[in-house]
């Protein structure tokens, strides 16, 4: 595949350098430049909101640093977690005196390293844990524990961020950060594989004909591999599959994110949104705030993926509240 970088070494610095000097209103930091965080710093008496993992999926994670949204983020290689420096920086730098949240993906590596960063840590800053866990097709209803964190976190970052302006303390913010992660599910579905920079092959192989359903954002194995149907056939699978798992006592209103896997065009995606829509509103759900485009990518994987969050007037509020980062702006 071809691929406009330089040195599969640099393409992670370097992208972050082009990241940083497009958007003033975000910087590098840490010891490795491996941080991202808000130019202007920690806000004293603010509860920090970190989180972290590969790169590769922009514009998750370094994407989504801004008001009332992250404070910090610390970067891995291509679809490699951070490292626990990195970790540490990120929480350090997040701190305004009250405490940080740890929000992130339900990925081992990335949990073996937040956790060690926070130990370091435990004796200067007071740090809390939620970690997305919205891919339902990579783990049962049972064992929701143990699924992988995927595009639904974005809720979860504009909620608890959203809260952590309103000057709530740590707590509150790591209680509607489960909340909003508690109430979120999505399922994706790839087209075609995306190839890591350095690497000699795909990170999977699809025949040109061919669909996988529930595959995860780094290739791992989904639900069903078979032939291409149509957008709606397939929408139609993914909002049953989702509304299946309407979490219990939710009420009516639901925002929905049609998120493209980096090479999707934003008519197919527009076209999921349309039939995703019409099988809401059948299911008697309202959409509130919905957000269609490249919100988690995957490289250049052609697919999509669908998240619903299932909103209570709290959650709604917080989800309206006003935001910007380089790639979403909210009010």
């Amino acid at each position: 595949m071809k691929k406009l970088m330089n040195a599969p070494g640099d393409f992670v610095d370097q992208a972050l350098d082009g990241l940083t000097m497009a958007n003033p209103s975000i910087v590098r930091d840490g010891e490795n430049g491996r941080v991202i965080r808000r130019a202007e710093g920690a806000r004293k008496g603010k509860v920090g909101v970190a989180s972290g993992g590969g790169s590769g999926h922009l514009p998750l994670f370094t994407g989504y640093v801004g008001k009332g949204l992250l404070d910090t983020c610390s970067i891995g290689n291509v679809f490699e977690g951070p490292n626990v420096g990195s970790c540490m920086d990120a929480i350090k730098l997040a701190d305004g005196g009250r405490g940080v949240l740890r929000l992130y993906g339900n990925y081992g590596g990335d949990r073996m390293n937040f956790d060690m960063a926070g130990e370091m840590l435990e004796d200067e800053i007071l740090t809390t844990t939620v970690l997305g866990t919205d891919d339902i097709a990579s783990a049962s209803p049972e064992e929701s524990a143990k699924r992988r964190g995927v595009a639904g976190i974005v809720y979860a970052y504009k909620i608890a961020g959203a809260k952590a302006e309103t000057g709530a303390d740590l707590d509150e913010v790591t209680a509607i950060a489960a909340k909003a992660v508690a109430a979120t599910r999505t399922i994706g579905v790839a087209l075609a594989p995306c190839q890591v920079p350095g690497s000699a092959k795909p990170t999977f192989t699809l025949a040109d004909d061919e669909i996988e359903m529930g595959m995860g954002i780094h290739g791992e194995p989904g639900i069903w591999r078979n032939k291409l149907r149509s957008a709606d056939a397939i929408a139609d699978e993914m909002l049953e599959r989702l509304i299946a798992e309407t979490p219990k006592g939710a009420g009516s209103d639901v925002s929905i994110l049609v998120n493209g896997l980096g090479a999707t065009p934003l008519e197919e995606l527009f076209i999921l949104f349309r039939r995703a829509s019409q099988k809401l509103s059948a299911a008697g759900f309202s959409i509130v705030q919905p957000l269609v485009g490249n919100y988690v990518t995957s490289m250049e994987m052609a697919g999509a993926s669908i998240s619903l969050c299932f909103l209570d007037e709290e959650l709604k509020s917080m989800l309206a509240a006003p935001a910007y980062c380089p790639f979403w702006r909210v009010g």
